[in-house]
């Protein structure tokens, strides 16, 4: 058997699919969270039995997804998010989340299925430090499918 060593979490790349005027750079972020499901469930407590509560499943839930990268002028991913918050023009969007190996190509990509921005924010700013200007996008999403390989 060969051996296996995991895949490393900081080689990925996030596009945006169907933007106008994307850049090259709109793909670099420094962190991805909120690819994650979980059950939601209701409880209910059990009739004439005040000690015991049921638990019952409801339907599969999805935080929202939060990417953040180092502040990116001209980006077309910011210039959706501002069309859609600002002027109220809500296109939802699929995003492409993609795990990749050593030659680059996806090892895994999570497609994030009608996203749309909820949230827009930048570090603060700061002359007492050094540190890079990060903005964080956070967007609604309905699912992600996973392809592997």
């Amino acid at each position: 058997m060969a051996n296996y060593y995991p895949p490393v979490g900081f080689h990925f790349k996030v596009e945006v699919l169907d933007l106008e005027k994307a850049i090259d750079h709109d793909v670099r972020f420094t962190d991805v969270s909120g690819l994650s499901i979980e059950m939601a469930t209701e409880e209910i407590a059990e009739g004439g039995q005040n000690r015991f509560l049921q638990k019952y499943p409801t339907r599969a839930k999805h935080p929202e997804l939060v990417l953040k990268r180092g502040l990116l002028p001209n980006s077309g991913i910011v210039t959706w998010v501002q069309e859609c918050i600002e002027d109220f023009k809500i296109t939802p969007k699929n995003i492409d989340i993609k795990l990749l190996n050593q030659e680059h190509q996806p090892l895994m990509t999570w497609h994030v299925i009608n996203a749309y921005p909820t949230k827009w924010s930048i570090s603060d700013l700061s002359a007492k430090s050094n540190s890079v200007v990060v903005e964080t996008l956070q967007f609604f999403y309905q699912y992600f499918n996973v392809d592997k390989g």
